[in-house]
């Protein structure tokens, strides 16, 4: 089911079931934005002369930062919204190659578990494989998700 903006309840997930996000440009405002909230600017992200003598020759996007794109194509695949209770965290997390500014980078997504939970009765996990890669198909995150999803 690609490009979903169906909400999903826990009890609508099916192992193996698919979804692919929309495809964003990274820019200028995301490495900035990312150091202002984070208060992180450490000269591989924030200085393109410093960045530029270095290994990736230019500024590459911090890896928390990859993350966070990660997560915010799970948002807008729109499966989890006003479903979604936790995100809970996760097993794995690859950033097996910078995200560059310029970069056009989209997700895919497969759900691998759903589990009831004896401690809950109004909500259970659901487990995602998602792995985001840039506009030459390379990747450059990959990870598994766990979300705490509402039942109906």
């Amino acid at each position: 089911m690609p490009y979903s903006y169906e909400p999903h309840y826990f009890e609508d997930f099916a192992e193996g079931e698919t979804f692919e996000s929309v495809g964003r440009t990274v820019t200028e405002a995301d490495f900035t934005f990312h150091s202002m909230f984070t208060g992180d600017w450490t000269e591989l992200h924030s200085n393109a002369e410093y960045a530029a003598d270095q290994e990736f020759g230019e500024r590459v996007a911090h890896g928390p930062m990859t993350f966070v794109l990660a997560t915010g194509f799970v948002y807008r695949c729109g499966f989890l919204e006003r479903t979604v209770v936790a995100f809970l965290g996760m097993n794995y997390m690859d950033i097996p190659a910078p995200v560059k500014m310029g970069d056009t980078i989209s997700l895919d997504v497969e759900v691998t578990e759903t589990k009831e939970l004896s401690s809950r009765d109004d909500a259970g996990l659901v487990t995602v494989d998602t792995e985001m890669t840039n506009q030459d198909g390379e990747t450059v995150f990959a990870g598994d998700m766990k979300f705490l999803v509402k039942r109906r």
